[in-house]
């Protein structure tokens, strides 16, 4: 890739005029050129200080300038290739190059939106909520959370996982590839990996296996209910956290 069409890439990347990954007959599908371009920015740019106000930086991406109707709260951070769509707030908290932010989400104190993981619309990351980077390989498949989602307080989705729309996470869920997802809401038990079905309400679980030390419980996480619809989505939400008595 020639580094005058990895500029052009990652300035579409900041505009949000290209999208690392974009979903199609229900499945996310990569742009693995633009995440070659990324990848050669990197290659690209060198270590400079950089000044906003009374902070300093040193690093080899620009900070992204905000576009009008988005608010960000100093000391929030958005590196340049990221993209905030109108109605986003970013309190002090990070959104990483190649990331995409849907409208009207929030990105909470100390939350952080790792490299090429798409938001949604009308998304909530409360506080401490890590959604991790997924840069390399290019054609690895990032972070989805898909519109209407709520995560609660240290939520971390890692490695790919996409959270289904209008799901809510109870806090402290740890979501990876391989951690079980298991919905409990029926006679029998659905076990679903690396995905979070629409509208799920989500909270911390273990089950027990076996190892030859002895029985030891290791992390899943468990579906308990699934949010109800209304044309309220703010009432909605409190009144699923209250029904299902959820920390967030």
């Amino acid at each position: 890739m020639t580094p005058e069409l990895a500029l052009q890439i990652v300035d579409a990347l900041d505009r949000g005029e290209r999208r690392v990954a974009t979903q199609e007959d229900g499945e996310w599908v990569v742009d693995v050129e633009a995440k070659e371009a990324i990848l050669e920015y990197f290659r690209l740019r060198k270590v400079e200080p950089m000044f906003v106000g009374p902070f300093a930086y040193q690093d080899k991406i620009p900070l992204k300038r905000p576009p009008e109707g988005v608010r960000i709260v100093p000391p929030g951070v958005a590196r340049y290739g990221s993209f905030l769509a109108e109605g986003v707030v970013l309190m002090p908290g990070y959104v990483n190059i190649g990331a995409w932010v849907g409208p009207r989400t929030m990105v909470d104190t100390w939350a952080t939106v790792g490299s090429c993981a798409q938001i949604g619309a009308d998304v909530h990351l409360a506080g401490g909520v890590g959604i991790g980077g997924v840069l390399e390989p290019p054609n690895a498949v990032p972070v989805v959370i898909e519109d209407g989602a709520f995560l609660g307080s240290r939520c971390i989705v890692t490695e790919g996982v996409r959270i289904g729309a209008g799901a809510v996470l109870a806090a402290t869920v740890s979501l990876t590839a391989s951690v079980p997802i298991i919905d409990v809401t029926g006679a029998e038990p659905v076990e679903h990996r690396g995905v979070v079905p629409p509208r799920a309400v989500v909270v911390p679980g273990t089950r027990p296996k076996e190892f030859p030390a002895g029985t030891y419980q290791l992390d899943c996480a468990l579906i308990i209910g699934w949010r109800k619809e209304s044309h309220d989505e703010r009432l909605s939400l409190n009144e699923t956290l209250r029904e299902f008595e959820l920390p967030v």
